[in-house]
């Protein structure tokens, strides 16, 4: 394969679609109580939301440039002639950042991509991304299919509290609701990299309902133009309103794609608390296309 894949620890992409693209990941830094750890490594979503409940000060930072330049090394001595390095969105994190830096250094071209996402919206799209390269496409060709992808996906989340991303400065937008968090569950988005506020609703049944509700019309969407369509049910210590979740957009979807639950890694979890749930919606291309 002459097109390799990199991304980052955030798009918390399960094993098997690790391992099937070949893909390398570049963890980012939990620190917490003043420890450092690396996401995926060292650290794991429980020992976050543990605490998080007790308080202890939780933190993340970006990868080292070197990391990202490990990565790309790596990819060229085991024979790759181009890297699509994929991240975080940049209004999230300065992780591209350090992508971008590595990039100047690699011994082979490496072209790095802001996600304007996060977790399996961006994942879906690095897995079916090296798909691709391992058909023999050319850089430019998985570049534009993974940039496509993102764009493509929508992200819909549900937080018990504002609070952890008022606390981690991740707020955006959503900042406007912090005056009636308290009497209101917000449902939350992606739009254009940053957070933005979608629907205000009283109890946490009803916003994941309507998160189920939103998820189900984009799928109609998707199936609708033709497009194949994976969905992934996210969540931080919510594991059996997940798997529940899940199991009714898999109705919706059929075998037009897959519906995953995959769990919230360390650094999104520290920054939006135990109990939330996010659906990433992710159409695929239409039917009979590469």
């Amino acid at each position: 394969m002459s097109v390799a894949l990199v991304t980052d620890s955030t798009a918390y992409l399960p094993e098997d679609l690790r391992a099937a693209g070949g893909i390398r990941v570049v963890p980012l830094h939990v620190v917490v109580g003043g420890k450092e750890h690396y996401e995926g490594l060292d650290i794991t979503t429980g020992d976050v939301a543990a605490a998080l409940r007790s308080f202890t000060p939780v933190t993340t930072s970006r990868p080292s440039p070197r990391a990202f330049l490990t990565a790309y090394t790596a990819a060229a001595e085991a024979g790759a002639t181009h890297v699509v390095s994929t991240h975080i969105s940049g209004d999230l994190s300065a992780t591209i950042a350090g992508a971008e830096l590595a990039a100047s250094e690699s011994p082979v071209p490496v072209t790095v991509i802001d996600s304007q996402s996060l977790g399996m919206a961006m994942g879906y799209a690095v897995s079916s991304g090296a798909a691709l390269a391992a058909g023999g496409a050319s850089a430019e060709e998985v570049a534009a299919h993974v940039r496509a992808r993102c764009a493509s996906a929508r992200v819909d989340f549900y937080v018990d509290t504002l609070e952890y991303l008022r606390r981690g400065g991740r707020i955006g937008k959503a900042s406007a609701l912090m005056g009636s968090a308290l009497a209101i569950k917000p449902i939350l988005g992606l739009e254009g990299g940053s957070i933005v506020p979608l629907e205000k609703v009283r109890t946490a049944s009803r916003a994941i309902a309507r998160l189920e509700e939103r998820a189900g019309e984009r799928i109609a969407d998707a199936m609708a133009a033709g497009h194949g369509v994976d969905v992934a049910v996210q969540h931080l210590d919510s594991a059996e309103r997940a798997e529940a979740l899940a199991a009714r957009l898999t109705a919706r979807v059929g075998d037009a794609g897959e519906v995953r639950v995959v769990e919230l890694g360390a650094v999104v979890g520290a920054h939006v608390g135990p109990g939330t749930l996010a659906i990433a919606v992710c159409p695929g291309a239409p039917a009979g296309s590469p």
